[in-house]
């Protein structure tokens, strides 16, 4: 090998093993949608990109409705195990049984799904939630199907009308709540919805992403 390649090559490799330099996978920045697909099971949520205090995200409306977006994304969480997100709700949702069918709405979550592929029935999600009746740390199975995991990381205290930032090691909430090891997630979803309780909830969230610390 040449010299004109060895060098290149040494500084790259370098610069891959600086101290301190953290990978990011970004997978939504300034509201920007595009290859986000829409879901929706039960009504609309509306999904608009609004500027709030300097920056652009995306507000979600849901009044009786349940509408979700997807982003098919193979994530390797050997290299980037972290999801972090920033995220606001203005109002919580009142006497809704979280737990059962009838309660099962949330005016903000965000989970991250392994896929099945033809073998659908061993799709899992944990879903990251902001709960409006459950704790912090609470987690249970979801009220449609145990393949969905429930994880409250803000509850009923949690301030409304402000900015809450976030960060998961998903492949550690994984081990816990479904007892496997998994090394890759192939996508990820938000949503706001409303439509087994017929309230109405309003959410903010900013930018998205997977890091390896």
């Amino acid at each position: 090998m040449s010299n004109a390649l060895i060098i290149p090559i040494a500084l790259a490799l370098m610069l891959l093993a600086e101290p301190g330099t953290a990978a990011e996978i970004r997978v939504l920045a300034d509201a920007d949608l595009d290859g986000w697909e829409s879901k929706d099971f039960a009504g609309q949520t509306n999904y608009d990109a609004v500027t709030l205090d300097g920056h652009t995200v995306v507000r979600a409306h849901s009044k009786g409705g349940a509408s979700g977006r997807f982003l098919e994304k193979d994530i390797n969480l050997n290299a980037t195990p972290y999801l972090n997100w920033r995220w606001r709700v203005d109002n919580r949702l009142t006497g809704n049984a979280e737990r059962e069918k009838s309660g099962d709405d949330y005016p903000a979550r965000l989970y991250v799904v392994v896929s099945g592929g033809v073998f659908f029935w061993r799709t899992r999600a944990v879903n990251y939630v902001w709960s409006s009746q459950q704790a912090p740390g609470s987690h249970w199975p979801n009220a449609f199907t145990s393949n969905a995991q429930m994880l409250a990381v803000r509850g009923p205290d949690a301030a409304l009308g402000q900015w809450h930032v976030e960060k998961r090691n998903v492949r550690e909430d994984f081990k816990k709540l479904f007892g496997s090891d998994i090394t890759q997630i192939n996508a990820i979803a938000f949503m706001t919805d409303t439509d087994n309780t017929g309230q109405e909830a309003t959410a903010y969230y900013g930018e998205i992403f997977f890091s390896s610390e």
